[in-house]
């Protein structure tokens, strides 16, 4: 059985049809991806999947419960955690307090502090930022620390969304070494990214979305030799 199961999902914006039959699953311990262009569907997917829409078809499966229409609350709860687009730290709260935020519904404290000091070894620059806001971040500090509050609940999987997005190219390097980390250790991840050359060199499995729908599949390293997707996607 998959970790995360998404049968046939359709997802509306009011009258309009963003998701259009989506279905794919993840195992334990993959990397998967999901490309396409902007505008196909692959953020309101992960919206779907973590409660922030409400799909009006279809069904989503997490380790053998169906959480369709689950709160969002609920979802992360199960440890189904998304770094969402943009990255939205709280700005007025401290890089401390956004980390302790991600730790809010658990009650092993003591593991909660092993956790943090985990994070500090991992990212050294929020070690040194600890009590500075976190709006006067830079973009790679922002969302490293995203990456470092969704680890602080101790996710079974995490799905990012444009982890990359409006970073220096060298920042971006450091990001998909964070996500290969992640994978390391064993955490399954579902990743939306637009770069879809680093995507598709991190990832196991992949998925292109067009339009809301899934027009190609495969493993990630049998894509990238595709002549349709290096043509389309990676130019």
């Amino acid at each position: 059985m998959a970790l995360l199961e998404v049968h046939d999902l359709y997802t509306r914006y009011g009258s309009i049809k963003a998701l259009h039959g989506v279905s794919f699953n993840v195992e334990a311990g993959q990397v998967v991806s999901l490309i396409g262009a902007n505008g196909a569907g692959k953020t309101t997917t992960l919206n779907s999947i973590s409660g922030l829409l409400k799909p009006t078809q279809g069904r989503i499966v997490f380790d053998g419960k169906d959480i369709t229409g689950w709160r969002s609350d609920r979802i992360t709860g199960l440890g189904l955690v998304q770094v969402p687009e943009g990255r939205q730290i709280v700005s007025t709260m401290t890089v401390l307090e956004n980390l302790q935020l991600g730790a809010y519904l658990r009650k092993d404290r003591a593991a909660v502090e092993q956790d943090l000091e985990n994070i500090f070894e991992r990212f050294t620059r929020l070690r040194d930022r600890l009590n500075q806001k976190a709006g006067s971040l830079s973009g790679g500090e922002q969302q490293m620390l995203a990456v470092g509050r969704a680890l602080m609940t101790r996710p079974r999987l995490i799905m990012l969304d444009e982890p990359s997005m409006g970073l220096a190219p060298m920042l971006i390097n450091e990001i998909f070494k964070i996500i290969a980390d992640i994978k390391a250790k064993g955490i399954p991840i579902l990743l939306v990214e637009q770069n879809a050359r680093k995507a598709l060199q991190i990832a196991d499995y992949a998925y292109v979305l067009e339009i809301g729908s899934v027009v190609h599949q495969g493993k990630a390293s049998d894509l990238q030799n595709d002549p349709r997707i290096v043509s389309a996607y990676l130019g």
